[in-house]
């Protein structure tokens, strides 16, 4: 039985960088909706509910941050953002409005691809085998559901976007441990620190946020200085 392809949005204002770009797409097995124009992003986006979304920042009409935001409080979609400008103050900015990944225009084809599928791969939900792993996971006042990976604290939702998710399991997965920026950058984006990418500065300090961690001296997320990130049970 052959499978049904991925449905993917691809909100992008250069007509010939969306062609080509749909085109090695299909080639793997994806679907491609393109959009052309930031007014009628939204509309496209609930005619093709797509299962992940490629965005420009710079586009005609409604502007890719502002989209981001937009998409981000209407579905829990993953969304990729592309830029031609690369700058830090660009990805932290993309990053904080829920993006859950950057690439630089024009991106290399095969790396693109690399992170569509794991995004994607992170996005599905855990195994629903009750045989297999327990359906909540609790730590102190933190529950976490495995299955719908809905997130309480004091027994309060906590709303989380996908990256945000994924990185707090492995913190908590890995309580009382050490994790480097190496560790994290790899289970969030699948690829290694470079010395440079705040991706995981981002995703702490939106984390710290959602769970009222004092930022200037966070007890339940620590920064260890020269070593990474420390999630310890007893904060929480």
């Amino acid at each position: 039985m052959s499978t049904a392809p991925t449905n993917l949005l691809l909100i992008e204002d250069d007509q010939r960088l969306a062609e080509l770009t749909q085109r090695y797409l299909q080639q793997h097995n994806y679907h491609v909706v393109v959009e052309h124009h930031g007014d009628n992003a939204l509309a496209t986006f609930h005619r093709c509910r797509p299962d992940l979304i490629l965005l420009d920042i710079m586009l005609p009409g409604t502007d890719g941050l502002t989209l981001c935001k937009q998409l981000k409080q209407t579905a829990n979609v993953p969304i990729i953002l592309l830029t031609a400008r690369n700058t830090h103050m660009d990805e932290v900015v993309g990053l904080e409005t829920g993006a859950d990944d950057y690439l630089c225009k024009p991106a290399e084809p095969m790396v693109l691809l690399a992170r569509i599928r794991n995004l994607l791969r992170r996005h599905e939900p855990a195994d629903l085998n009750p045989e297999t792993a327990p359906r909540d996971i609790c730590l102190g006042g933190l529950r976490i559901n495995r299955f719908s990976r809905d997130v309480w604290y004091q027994e309060n939702p906590i709303t989380l976007s996908s990256q945000e998710y994924d990185l707090l399991m492995f913190l908590v997965i890995n309580a009382d441990c050490i994790m480097s920026r190496d560790d994290l950058l790899k289970q969030i984006r699948g690829i290694e620190y470079d010395g440079q990418d705040r991706t995981v500065d981002v995703y702490i300090s939106r984390l710290r946020k959602a769970f009222d961690d004092n930022p200037t001296a966070p007890e339940k997320i620590k920064t260890v200085w020269g070593k990474g990130y420390l999630l310890p049970r007893d904060a929480w």
